[in-house]
């Protein structure tokens, strides 16, 4: 399997023809995994902590403001216990790995996959996101890596610009404001380069900072995807670009 960063978005990208249409596209051309690995922006915990494994794991409803109905959706997969001994058994002894019973699957995860895997048939396990030293993260998804071999996607869901206080409008046809397309474009061109030093230096070399990413969780969850692929310096596939309420929804897939 590959590993991929992908845009997020929020419930309304369930209901969006032409980015819903991308993302249920590049999963069928995908092989089938036998199981989802997926680090949402939605869950920063420390030390590595993994969702609820049971079938049925529930939904977290981490939003507001949005339609009832978003809050009523399901997305209801199989046990994902075997995933979760098995990446337990891959972090160091230094990074002790807590089981968290009780949490489902956030917004960051099950939004995207009802789109890219509406039948909920694949199991899905979430890990959180224990740090955001890009460096930590990489080494976090080398050790994920031999999970690609077993045919387990891993996937980082964030959003490669999120200056959400920064927006002056809401609407998902909304003009992309300058920090937006100006740490798009630098984040485009270093990830074609496959230059990792210079996307772990974004906080001193992106245009764009701090409007871009007053918080870096959105950002972060690329380090997982590039620590995962064969190569980190081996430039991937920028397979969707473009903007949804001015925030760049560019997505990447690694080999």
């Amino acid at each position: 399997m590959p590993a991929l960063y992908i845009g997020h978005g929020a419930p309304p990208l369930l209901d969006d023809p032409l980015w819903s249409g991308q993302l249920a596209s590049w999963a069928r051309d995908l092989p089938r995994p036998t199981a989802i690995l997926i680090v949402s922006a939605h869950w920063e915990s420390a030390p590595v902590s993994l969702s609820a494994t049971a079938a049925g794991t529930p939904l977290v409803y981490d939003f507001g403001g949005f339609a009832q109905r978003y809050y009523e959706m399901t997305y209801v997969t199989p046990d994902a216990s075997a995933l979760a001994r098995r990446v337990a058994a891959m972090m160091p002894d230094r990074e002790p790995v807590h089981q968290h019973a009780s949490r489902g699957l956030d917004h960051g995860a099950w939004v995207p996959l009802k789109i890219m895997y509406p039948d909920a048939d694949i199991p899905v396990l979430q890990m959180s996101l224990p740090t955001q030293d890009p460096y930590r993260l990489l080494e976090i998804g080398r050790r994920l890596r031999p999970l690609r071999d077993e045919g387990v996607l891993v996937v980082g869901s964030g959003f490669l610009t999120h200056g959400l206080p920064f927006l002056r409008e809401f609407r998902i046809e909304a003009a992309a404001p300058g920090w937006s397309t100006e740490f798009d474009a630098w984040a485009a061109e270093a990830l074609a380069r496959g230059d990792v030093d210079e996307l772990a230096a974004f906080r001193s070399k992106a245009p764009g900072m701090p409007y871009a990413h007053p918080t870096v969780e959105h950002y972060t969850p690329l380090f997982i995807t590039l620590g995962a692929a064969a190569d980190p310096e081996t430039p991937g596939e920028q397979l969707i670009d473009g903007y949804w309420m001015g925030l760049s929804k560019r997505s990447l897939q690694v080999a």
